[in-house]
């Protein structure tokens, strides 16, 4: 087979954006249109390098369309390779990748086995029959738990095989992280990985690149299908990533790279409204006039609100009035409010996950007579009001608890007039 082609995602996150129907739909929608490329194109196999569900145990509606499309290839004579990644993981459970792999859908690649922290072991490895590529790699764990995995293999009988070598890896490699994400993430070192491979395909870090892996050989990661959070479509609104799938043509064993996007252009308008020093009322009318003009095109609409407003709170402003008055049925806004803050709160002090959970607490154990500043007056009653409300909201069906925790955090926060982030993790 002098000339062939395969394809290679990572991190499409099937059943993210919990807090928006309408957001997880059009996330759906770019994966199964890359899905559909792989077919256009004439693939003989599509390697999926990570995270193809956003949780382990994603809502089965966001899993049957999916499975749905990568049956029809299979069905179409197409191999599917996939490895775990850091979101669809779970030791010990068993996840949907379980599920799809044992009703053939398509092929782990990677051992799953929890291993003891230095014990060596050897890569194993399969060949796809049509093309003889042979294909390993090594799944993707949280917190980075996998870079001790990749110091401690022994890929020597890998490197042996004669045909086209490919590794799937879903990790951060150092020498190819973006400036703004060195400080929080650690990846594994280029060296880490098996030398002598055609390709490496890599996941993880949401952003687009290429380039060269140990020894030589094409190292890509072709970055989300999507995205799962407002950096992710600023990055891909600014050309820093692509959002959608790689294409590899192989000639007498040299990969070529294209990068095929699959979001449509525009599907997401992302606003910035700079409130500070506005009231209430002309904060309202200025968001009304941005979102409502934002929304004209039909797209998601997600704006981000900032800035102190010189009078009222953010739940007067009346987001959900906005968006039912300029949506139209056309479009969902989806709202950024964690850097705007109302006058009541600006005073209350910068405090932590464990200080939002306390306040509530004490709003709950003494509701009468609060004793913090803050909490007091009918400053502090429409406070522990809007705290009270983000806080009891319920667990949405499918969503994990990372991304429960994080939205209560972030909407106790919002209500205290904390700005910034606890934190973020790169999935």
């Amino acid at each position: 087979m002098p000339s062939w082609r395969f394809a290679h995602l990572a991190d499409a996150h099937v059943g993210a954006w919990p807090r928006s129907a309408a957001f997880r739909g059009a996330l759906r929608a770019s994966v199964l249109r890359a899905l559909a490329v792989v077919e256009e194109r004439d693939c003989e196999f599509l390697l999926v390098s990570g995270d193809l569900f956003h949780t382990p145990v994603p809502d089965p509606g966001e899993v049957q369309p999916v499975a749905a499309a990568l049956k029809r290839l299979v069905d179409a004579g197409r191999r599917v390779y996939v490895i775990y990644g850091s979101h669809d993981y779970v030791a010990h459970r068993t996840s949907w990748l379980d599920v799809l792999a044992a009703s053939g859908v398509f092929v782990k690649v990677a051992p799953e086995a929890v291993r003891t922290e230095g014990t060596r072991w050897s890569l194993p490895f399969l060949t796809d029959g049509p093309t003889g590529a042979r294909i390993a790699g090594i799944s993707g764990r949280s917190h980075g738990l996998d870079r001790e995995y990749f110091r401690a293999v022994d890929a020597e009988a890998f490197r042996a095989a004669s045909g086209f070598k490919v590794f799937q890896f879903h990790a951060a490699v150092q020498e190819y992280l973006p400036a703004n994400l060195r400080e929080h993430i650690h990846g594994v070192a280029r060296d880490d990985l098996p030398a002598g491979c055609d390709y490496y395909a890599g996941g993880h870090i949401h952003v687009t690149y290429e380039g060269e892996g140990p020894g030589g050989g094409l190292l890509v990661n072709p970055g989300a299908v999507f995205g799962t959070s407002r950096t992710d479509l600023e990055n891909a609104a600014a050309g820093r990533t692509h959002q959608g799938l790689a294409v590899v043509t192989v000639t007498d064993g040299r990969p070529e790279l294209e990068l095929v996007d699959t979001a449509p252009p525009g599907a997401v308008r992302l606003v910035d409204v700079d409130l500070a020093g506005r009231s209430v009322e002309a904060a309202r009318e200025e968001v009304e006039s941005q979102v409502r003009s934002a929304s004209a095109s039909g797209a998601l609409v997600y704006p981000r609100l900032r800035g102190e407003l010189a009078s009222g709170s953010v739940a007067e402003l009346d987001l959900a009035g906005i968006a039912r008055a300029v949506g139209g049925g056309s479009a969902t806004v989806l709202w950024e409010t964690r850097e705007v803050v109302g006058p009541a709160a600006a005073g209350a002090a910068t405090l932590g996950e464990a200080d939002v959970e306390a306040a509530g607490l004490a709003v709950l154990l003494t509701a009468s007579r609060p004793t913090a500043p803050w909490l007091q007056g009918p400053a502090g009653e429409r406070i522990a009001r809007e705290l009270l409300q983000e806080l009891g909201i319920p667990k949405g069906e499918g969503e994990s608890r990372t991304d429960y925790v994080a939205g209560r955090v972030e909407g106790g926060r919002r209500a205290l007039g904390l700005r910034g982030e606890p934190g973020a993790e790169v999935g």
